[in-house]
């Protein structure tokens, strides 16, 4: 029996298949060999100050060059000390200068099926006319601009204005309700809010300025709300002299608009995360150290290609969007797509239209999408030619085993690699990843960290724990993209990140790392199930239920029981089949079967839905509180669906 008391997590499900990347996706790769890597890493672990000299020196564009590589006063880091540079700049003139302005950068569908297409000068254009009109509006460097956006063009457009004349931008997904707005105006102090009359969903119009309308009179530091009209709704209420039209700010100003250099350590924007009681805590990222992240990572997790159409499926209102819709691709002069509207309509097969209507050569989306393609059917896949894609990507959560298989046979054809990526908002870009063309893949594992993670596995009391458990993930020595704090909130930062192991950055998650040395994350910190002093990995548990045939998705939580401390309650959605006793019996024999009676679910409850954040994840937390018969407690806010939860309330299963 594992002695709970040292922090360690048993290891119980075992995955051993293996997937090597075609020979000849190897031959043309960034990484083409294991020994590039190992000397890339080694060189960015024993000789850090080098090797990002020269990254930022060959990567990013300098008005003033720096004088320090990186001050670390832990857990404080300063990257590229008094250097001068501009992240919208890095974006866009960069690539003009160079004689490559007629090339691609954005290519967006709305989802009514309506297109636009900007080539980099074009996409520079707009950004100067959106940079002056912020500056006709008052705003200067340094100050907040919140973004409620549509995913169109002007999302980006707005982000890199920002960028632009240094104001820092708070992008707030445009699902949020008017309290949650109000709430990141006010912690964030936000000077101006950019929204638009309305946005498409699932063919209905959602009045965002309506919402923005109810979050301005609790946000006493907004001056002004640029609205872009995107729905063409006649009936939007226009305040003056506070409300002004896009059109009327931004069409009418000079493409012209130079970027401001921008001290290395200015802050670029704030992103809000849930903590699970509590406000929103504003996660801050800086200019240098987070664009160079995220160029580089894009360059090197997704094998960027001159000829690539590049698909990040996320909501530029994350950092995903942030990072693998604008700064990383961009930097990189990649031609990225954008859809505004739902994975779902106008029918099931949306995605893979537009795989097949755009040529998309590389695919990063989230499990959770991948699990609902799965529920929905693989008619809707069969009925597109997918051959243009070479990469899949995976972001968001861990992803189990076998939504992986479904991922690599149907929409990869089993020839395209798969990069799953494990990373946070707050570590600005992609930290363990598969190298597409030199990693052998590993259903459900992130693999091995890119040059300059240093990751470590510890227990309770900051020891190192061997490959046979696993314990908490930290890291261990400081990288570009870190986080620079919380917004208006040092004490939080040191006490949530930095406190529980001393000098290492705790990133919240569990994570093992096995006798290759890939690592596999084990859930969150608070995901951990305690039975009979076994500490058990919520993940691995759902893992099993999930390689059912009869299983869509599951989400497994931890109650309190008098007899084993916790025990296990899982909530399970299923396909194709009519949920009853027996299909209940028979997965709780399929558990015991794949990992042993041990992690054998004491509840299954058969649930139509899963409580999930707006950006996916699902919200154990609620569940926990569901499993032990408490009243859901903590912040709601992210909550896509808040008839979800009494769904399950009113499922006795």
């Amino acid at each position: 029996m594992t002695d709970s008391s040292s922090g360690q997590i048993d290891h119980v499900l075992i995955e051993d298949r293996l997937f090597p990347p075609p020979a000849e996706f190897s031959q043309q790769a960034v990484f083409s060999s294991q020994a590039q890597y190992e000397s890339m890493y080694r060189r960015a672990a024993e000789q850090p100050e080098e090797f990002w000299r020269s990254e930022a020196l060959e990567h990013l564009h300098w008005f003033e060059p720096f004088d320090e590589v990186c001050r670390w006063d832990p857990p404080h880091a300063e990257w590229f000390v008094h250097g001068k540079t501009n992240a919208s700049y890095n974006c866009l003139d960069r690539h003009i200068d160079a004689g490559r302005g007629d090339r691609t950068a954005i290519i967006w569908e709305g989802e009514p099926g309506d297109e636009r297409t900007l080539s980099y000068a074009e996409l520079r254009s707009e950004v100067s006319k959106c940079a002056a009109g912020l500056k006709q509006l008052g705003i200067s460097a340094g100050d907040v601009v919140s973004i409620y956006m549509p995913m169109t063009p002007e999302l980006a457009i707005a982000m890199l204005a920002c960028a632009r004349i240094g104001a820092v931008h708070s992008v707030i997904f445009a699902g949020f309700s008017a309290e949650s707005i109000a709430d990141r105006n006010n912690d964030a102090g936000a000077k101006l809010v950019i929204t638009a009359d309305g946005l498409y969903r699932r063919g209905k119009v959602l009045p965002l300025k309506e919402t923005v309308d109810e979050a301005l009179a609790k946000s006493p530091t907004v001056e002004h709300c640029l609205v872009l009209r995107r729905v063409g709704n006649d009936d939007v209420s226009m305040t003056q002299p506070r409300d002004v039209w896009w059109h009327d700010v931004v069409d009418t100003q000079s493409d012209d608009f130079p970027a401001v250099p921008m001290d290395s350590e200015a802050s670029l924007f704030i992103l809000y995360t849930s903590g699970s009681t509590g406000k929103p805590k504003g996660i801050r990222h800086t200019t240098a150290g987070y664009n160079l992240w995220a160029k580089r990572t894009f360059e090197w997790v997704f094998d960027h290609r001159e000829d690539d159409i590049f698909w990040c499926t996320a909501d530029c209102g994350w950092i995903t969007g942030h990072s693998y819709i604008v700064y990383g691709p961009l930097s990189a002069g990649a031609t990225c797509l954008m859809y505004e509207g739902a994975p779902n309509f106008p029918a099931e097969d949306r995605f893979w239209e537009l795989v097949e209507k755009y040529k998309v050569t590389i695919l990063y989306t989230a499990p959770t999408a991948i699990r609902a393609f799965i529920k929905w059917g693989d008619e809707h896949v069969d009925k597109h030619d997918l051959s243009s894609l070479r990469l899949l990507g995976s972001v968001g959560e861990g992803i189990n085993p076998e939504a992986w298989m479904w991922y690599h046979k149907k929409i990869g054809n089993e020839r395209c690699p798969i990069v799953d990526t494990w990373w946070q908002t707050e570590t600005g870009g992609i930290m363990m990843s598969p190298l597409p063309g030199i990693t052998a893949t590993k259903p459900g594992s992130c693999t091995r960290p890119l040059p300059g993670v240093v990751p470590v596995i510890v227990d309770e009391t900051g020891n190192a724990v061997d490959d046979q458990h696993g314990g908490m993930l930290c890291i261990s020595k400081p990288w570009p993209g870190m986080l620079r704090g919380i917004w208006g909130d040092e004490d939080r930062f040191v006490q949530q990140y930095w406190s529980t192991v001393p000098g290492k950055y705790l990133t919240g998650d569990n994570a093992r790392k096995d006798s290759d040395g890939y690592y596999w994350i084990m859930g969150r910190i608070d995901d951990v199930i305690n039975v009979s002093g076994h500490r058990l990995s919520t993940i691995e548990v759902e893992s099993a239920l999930c390689s059912h045939e009869a299983v869509c998705e599951a989400a497994v939580v931890g109650r309190p029981d008098e007899l084993k401390g916790q025990a296990i309650a899982a909530f399970v959605t299923i396909r194709d089949r009519e949920p009853d006793e027996a299909l209940r019996q028979e997965l709780l024999l399929h558990v015991r079967k794949q990992i042993g009676a041990l992690a054998q679910p004491d509840d299954l409850r058969f649930t139509s839905t899963l409580p999930k954040t707006r950006s996916g994840k699902i919200m154990r937390r609620l569940l926990r509180d569901i499993a032990s018969g408490n009243e859901v407690a903590g912040d709601t806010s992210t909550l896509e669906d808040l008839t979800v939860l009494a769904k399950l309330r009113d499922d006795e299963g």
